[in-house]
C-alpha cells in the first residue's frame, strides 16, 4: 500500500485529486503521482484520469482522496 509520508509529501504512484483547476485538468479530477522532484520544495508530475499529464504541480494544488472528500463535505 502506498501512503503519504509523515511530512505530508506524496510518494510515487500515490493517488491524488486536483484541488484547483490546472491546465487541462478541472478541480476534482483524480490522478496518480508519476514523479516527485525538487531540492528546496517538492513538486510533482501527475498523470490525471482525463489523459493529461501535468508537471511542476505543488502540494497545495493536490489533495489525497480522503482530504478532498472531507473538504467537499464541509
Amino acid at each position: 500500500m502506498v501512503t503519504t509520508r509523515a511530512d505530508g509529501a506524496f510518494v510515487n504512484r500515490e493517488k491524488v485529486v486536483a484541488a484547483v483547476d490546472l491546465p487541462g485538468v478541472p478541480s476534482g479530477t483524480k490522478g496518480k503521482v508519476v514523479l516527485r522532484t525538487g531540492f528546496s520544495w517538492d513538486r510533482y508530475r501527475v498523470h490525471f484520469e482525463n489523459g493529461v499529464e501535468v508537471s511542476w504541480v505543488e502540494r497545495d494544488q493536490l489533495r489525497t482522496p480522503k482530504e478532498f472528500a472531507a473538504e467537499a463535505s464541509q
